[in-house]
């Protein structure tokens, strides 16, 4: 089963050379275990755009969908037999990025 992971921060840029190696050993070890499927940073909410093409003519806002204190400051997508492997696991990916984390299952095709 595949996992989004989504890191929880309210400071745009803010990880430390300290963190970016801890981050570094910590997706090492998802490789080697073979629960690495994707990894990335994402920049300051204010850079996204907001598409709804609900209507005839597609409406594009810019900045983030919702104001929040915090916001998904980057994420890994994992793959685990079940939630308690995933949740041992993002705990250490908790302790690497100096992070809160959310997992959430990716939805599983019919």
């Amino acid at each position: 089963m595949q996992y989004l992971v989504n890191v929880i921060d309210g400071r745009s840029n803010s990880g430390t050379e300290e963190e970016a190696v801890a981050i570094d050993a910590f997706n090492e070890k998802l490789q080697a275990g073979g629960h690495w499927v994707f990894a990335a940073g994402l920049a300051d909410p204010s850079a996204s755009t907001v598409i709804d093409g609900r209507q005839d003519e597609p409406v594009f806002t810019d900045g983030p969908f919702v104001e929040a204190k915090e916001w998904a400051a980057g994420l890994w997508i994992i793959e685990a037999p079940d939630l308690d492997v995933a949740l041992k696991l993002m705990a250490e990916g908790s302790k690497a990025c100096n992070r809160r984390l959310e997992v959430r299952p990716l939805l599983q095709e019919p």
